[in-house]
């Protein structure tokens, strides 16, 4: 069986450094822009250069999240912004827009492309789309099933890398579109720290209170079986 990557978040510098010495294969990070924690620490450049180096000094990879929903005066500086993080050798970038995914083709034409959940891939036909268009990995929708996963497998292309969360609030919208965190804080959706709104207790009139999020994703015990598909 081939090795499962182990991938673990890291909003700072020392969260990357904690996740490398404890044994993540990889980690992956935001920087100052086009990621969707616009208020966690994230990386500037210098902090993204040393992270860069700490990682690959010990055989780790570095993967850049720019999976915004970008409109059109988020893609002005992008071009830019590509280029540098590619000469401090992040490892790949997680994306979900098709126009993101145009401009780091037309820029970067050699940098490796993961798919993030925020592009909602719930099944093998569009996963096999991105392979076409050189993606290297797919990560999948929380909300898909084991036997679901079992078939995306089974179907897309073997070369075709799939990523699947193990740990994590699952969202009342699909993967991680804060439809209601948009709706509570006049903020843009998932750009912003979430309001949480999923997980508040809402009263409903005569009927008690309600959680509106569907559970925490908790799939440890089930770790062998997806590593098996």
């Amino acid at each position: 069986m081939k090795k499962v990557e182990l991938l673990a978040p890291a909003g700072n510098l020392e969260k990357l450094k904690m996740a490398v010495l404890y044994g993540a294969d990889a980690v992956y990070v935001a920087g100052e822009e086009f990621g969707l924690r616009a208020y966690a620490d994230n990386f500037c450049l210098d902090d993204m250069k040393r992270g860069i180096e700490f990682a690959h000094t010990r055989g780790k990879k570095v993967y850049l999240t720019m999976n915004i929903i970008p409109h059109n005066n988020d893609l002005q500086d992008m071009p830019e912004y590509i280029m540098q993080m590619q000469s401090l050798g992040v490892d790949a970038v997680i994306l979900s827009d098709p126009g993101v995914y145009s401009i780091i083709r037309e820029t970067a034409p050699g940098m490796e492309l993961h798919l993030s959940t925020q592009a909602n891939n719930t099944n093998w036909k569009s996963a096999s789309f991105w392979f076409e268009h050189g993606v290297k990995r797919v990560i999948l929708a929380r909300e898909l099933s084991l036997n679901e996963i079992r078939e995306i497998r089974e179907k897309v292309p073997c070369q075709l890398e799939l990523e699947m969360f193990i740990h994590g609030a699952m969202c009342i919208s699909y993967s991680g579109r804060c439809l209601l965190s948009n709706y509570m804080t006049q903020t843009e959706a998932s750009v912003h720290t979430p309001a949480d709104g999923n997980t508040t207790l809402w009263k409903r009139k005569g009927r008690g209170n309600i959680c509106l999020s569907m559970k925490t994703r908790r799939v440890h015990s089930y770790i062998t079986q997806k590593t098996s598909v």
